[in-house]
Order: C-alpha cells, then structure tokens, then sequence
C-alpha cells in the first residue's frame, strides 16, 4: 500500500515472524533505516542481526535508495530483525512488483509462523505428560 503526502510517495507493510511485529514505513531517501526511533545499529546491536534485516536491499540492489522507518514490538531481537526483513521485502514488492520472483526466491516474503506451543488441560507444558503409573 502506498499513499501519497505532501510530495513524497510512502510505501507501508507488515512484517512478521514468530511474535515479533515490524511495521515498515519506506520513503525515497539515502539508505538510513531507523527503529523505534533509533538507527538500526543501536537498535540491534549485534553485527549479524542488521545484516540480516537489511538483506532484501541487498539481493534487490536497493540499498542507498529508500529510507526505512519501523516500529517494532513483541516477540525477542532475532525475532524482531526477521520481522523486519519480512516487512522490508513485502515494502520493496510494493515498490516494484518486478522485485517480487527474488525475494521470493530467497525466502524474504515467507512468514516464519513458529510461535511457542500453548499448554494444555492434563499435562505439565505443551506436551509433557505425567508420568505413568501402573497402580
């Protein structure tokens, strides 16, 4: 979806991946990505995790070209970078439609849907039982 403000064209998606939640707001620009209101080497910290958020830009040759500013929430940091790579792909498909058999190729538009299993009624966790007794 992009919508058009005061001149400047702005592409929005979601990302997700576990429970972590990136939504990404790309716009024209220089290359800077922002999260929560911070630069993504602050946000992150570590090398590989921004590596990682910032890979869609690279396989499409994007990188330098759009402004990314996302807000991010739930979930833990790598589940966070994920989210934030699956929400800076579905932006660039947004883009351009052409950009869409690479980064599908690469897996970026696929949505990592491994969340933690819920407890049930009668066992321990999630699928931890008691033990057994024959009397």
């Amino acid at each position: 979806m992009s919508t058009e403000t005061t001149g400047t064209t702005r592409y929005r998606a979601t990302g997700k991946r576990k429970s972590a939640i990136a939504r990404v707001i790309m716009t024209p620009g220089t290359g800077q990505i922002s999260c929560n209101g911070r630069p993504i080497e602050e946000f992150f910290g570590r090398k590989v995790l921004v590596t990682q958020a910032r890979t869609p830009l690279v396989v499409t040759g994007s990188e330098g070209r759009f402004d990314v500013v996302a807000l991010l929430h739930g979930g833990g940091v790598s589940g966070q970078a994920g989210a934030l790579r699956h929400g800076i792909a579905k932006a660039l498909t947004v883009v351009d439609e052409s950009l869409r058999p690479d980064l599908k190729r690469e897996g970026f538009l696929t949505r990592d849907a491994r969340i933690k299993e819920r407890k049930k009624a009668g066992l321990k966790g999630a699928r931890k039982r008691p033990q057994f007794s024959k009397r």
